[in-house]
Parts: structure tokens; sequence; C-alpha cells
């Protein structure tokens, strides 16, 4: 079956949160982390068939959901998880919200990479939690995790990864993922690692592996969260789990999820089990497609002597270093010339903005070549 990406969707008046944001002025929305790409055909029949029931109430445990998890992860990630270690929320922040709160007590620390998506930043500011920042570091055209003891308190208890990275776009090596691994045993940090991005590698020959499918221990001091939403473009449906392997961390999550987090809706269990079930041709495709605009998008971008981008690995997401560009705000001033990007401000590193090259292609062009203007009109 033939996938259309460049079919161009009008969703300026659809209630969504990217489009809406600049109304009707002339700003192309680049930022938040959604695509503007119909999901796979059999999710919308799965939710149109869902919705011909027509009875819409509370929802029991949704074992196929379960099933298929547990099938998909060990078939793709050679991750061997049980059914029980499963908890479903309504969106991975919510998981970076709990892991906080479940895992910290007031004047603990957690531990997050810089730059890093901002709600791991907010998850601790909200708690009152403080947070250390392990800096990224480009090394050989790759942002990688620097693991600084000498930034260390003493009082950290949480190790917030994120992998795939965002902003970044680093898949971690196993070999990488050992020393995080290390860190966190010589440090005795429970790990909440961000793996929602691990269905969007780019970059032939790279291979995903879960933080804790490295070894038992890394299991038992490990939530993973994971959802269907960024890869099938199912986000607004909120369906997503937190995989926590050692009964204790469970219960710990679950108590403090209690009363405050709700269930997930219906249609999004719906929606996400049949993503994971029926949606990898049409993931197959959005790659190529997503490949072609971000191997464009880098070589358009670092033409200009102004930027640099690192060719992300993974993701749809480009982390634009517009430091040599002497603007006080590279967000603010594209932004001016028709650039809705994600400030790199909000990520902790404000001389950088996010593009967000999930768009059609002629969307894309159409940004670059403003991308373009903004620069000269510095010169």
């Amino acid at each position: 079956m033939a996938f259309d990406f460049d079919q161009g969707i009008d969703r300026r008046h659809s209630d969504s949160l990217k489009w809406h944001k600049y109304g009707d002025r002339d700003v192309l929305p680049l930022w938040v982390a959604d695509t503007d790409f119909r999901s796979p055909p059999c999710v919308i029949e799965a939710i149109k068939n869902r919705a011909d029931h027509g009875v819409f109430g509370y929802g029991a445990t949704p074992y196929g959901l379960i099933d298929i998890t547990v099938a998909r992860l060990a078939q793709r990630y050679q991750w061997h998880i049980e059914p029980e270690w499963i908890v479903l929320l309504p969106g991975v922040v919510s998981g970076l919200n709990l892991a906080v709160r479940a895992f910290t007590a007031p004047g603990e620390a957690t531990l997050a990479p810089t730059p890093i998506y901002p709600p791991f930043r907010a998850a601790s500011r909200l708690t009152e939690r403080p947070q250390v920042n392990l800096p990224l570091q480009r090394q050989q055209d790759r942002w990688v995790l620097s693991l600084d003891t000498a930034r260390l308190q003493g009082n950290e208890r949480l190790l917030m990864l994120c992998n795939p990275q965002n902003p970044g776009g680093t898949v971690y090596r196993r070999e990488e993922l050992e020393a995080q691994l290390a860190f966190a045993q010589q440090h005795d940090l429970i790990v909440c690692s961000d793996e929602i991005h691990c269905d969007l590698l780019l970059t032939p020959g790279l291979q995903h592996v879960p933080f804790a499918s490295l070894s038992d221990d890394a299991a038992q001091r490990s939530i993973t969260l994971l959802s269907p939403s960024k890869t099938f473009n199912i986000a607004g449906l909120g369906a997503s789990m937190a995989i926590i392997p050692d009964a204790g961390l469970r219960k710990r999550f679950r108590q403090v999820r209690e009363g405050i987090v709700p269930g997930v809706d219906i249609l999004a269990l719906v929606a996400a089990e049949a993503a994971w079930r029926g949606g990898d041709a049409w993931l197959d495709a959005q790659l190529e497609y997503l490949r072609g605009n971000r191997d464009w998008l880098v070589a358009q971008v670092n033409a200009l002597p102004e930027l640099s981008m690192v060719t992300p690995e993974a993701t749809y997401l480009g982390w634009i270093d517009a430091s040599q560009l002497d603007v006080a705000s590279p967000a603010l001033y594209f932004e001016k010339h028709g650039l809705g990007f994600s400030p790199g401000r909000d990520f902790g590193d404000d001389r950088f903005v996010r593009f967000n090259f999930g768009c059609t292609r002629a969307l894309l062009e159409q940004a670059v070549d403003r991308l373009q203007q903004a620069v000269s009109a510095r010169r």
C-alpha cells in the first residue's frame, strides 16, 4: 500500500495546539512534536469501528494492548517483559512527574541531561526538587552525555534519561548505555528512561537498546516510558505506559498516581493497539520520508555559515545552533521572519532552536526559504 506524506492537510481550524498557536499570523508552526501526517489507515479504521459501537463507558484492562506491547518489545528490541510490569498512563509527561514524586523526597535531587525536553526540567521544578544538569557534548557530530561526577552534591536520587535524545536526536549505543548504568550503580540512582521516540530511528543500521534490557540490575532500578504517540501521530489521544520491573518501585509509582492521574481514554487504547499491531508498513514509509526531509534540511542549514546542525540519528526534530547569528533570542528573531520554532531556552540553551521537520516537503521547503532570508537579513 502506498502512503502519501506529501498530502497537505489543513490543521489551522482543527483545534491543533501546533497550528493554533500563531492564529492567523503568517508564521509556519515548526515547534511542538507532532507531525502533519495523517495517522495510519489501520488506526483510523479501528477508531471508526469502536465509535460505531456507540457506547463509551468505563474501560476494562486492555489485554490486547498489553499483549501486543509484550510481543513488540521482544520482537523489535529483544526486551522480554512481563505483562504485570506495565502501568498505563495518559501521557509520558505524567510519567516523568510521577517518577520525580515517587522516587525523590524533599531535599533530594534529580539528574537530567541538558539540553533536554522541557518537561524533564519542569517535573523537578513543580515538586521543588533541585536538578543537577549533565551536559550534552558534541563529539564526532553526535550529542553525547557527559557523566560529570564533579557536578554531584551527594543528594541525587533519580537519573532521568532520554533515548533517543530530545532535542539532540542521539541514539545511544550499548556501550554508552552501559556507562550510564555504571554511573547509576556507582551513585545508587533509580533511572527513569523516556524512550518515546524509539521507533523513529532515521540512520540505517542503528538499533534502539532499552536501558532496562541491559541487565537484571538495570531492569530493577528502572522506569521506562513508552508510547506509540510520536511514531504514529496520535499524541492527542494520549495512550502511554510505564514499564517497571521491580515490584517495590511499581507499587510506589502506583501509590503516587492514585486519585490524581486518570486512566487512559478507551479510544486512545484502541488507537494504540491498532498502531502497534498494524502500522509498521506505514511506519517504514514514514521513516523513508522523514529521512529525506532530514538529509535535505541538514544540508541546507549547514550551507549557512551562521547556523549549524548535527544530523539527528532519530526523531523528526533538528537542534540548530544559531549562536553565530548574533541575535539576542534566535527563536524570537526567526518568529519575526515567519518561523515558529521551539526556543532553545526551554531546553536549557537559548543559543539554539528546535526545528520540527515532520511536515510535508512543500512546507519544509517554504520554511527553509524563510530561514535563508532571515539569515541573509542579518548580514
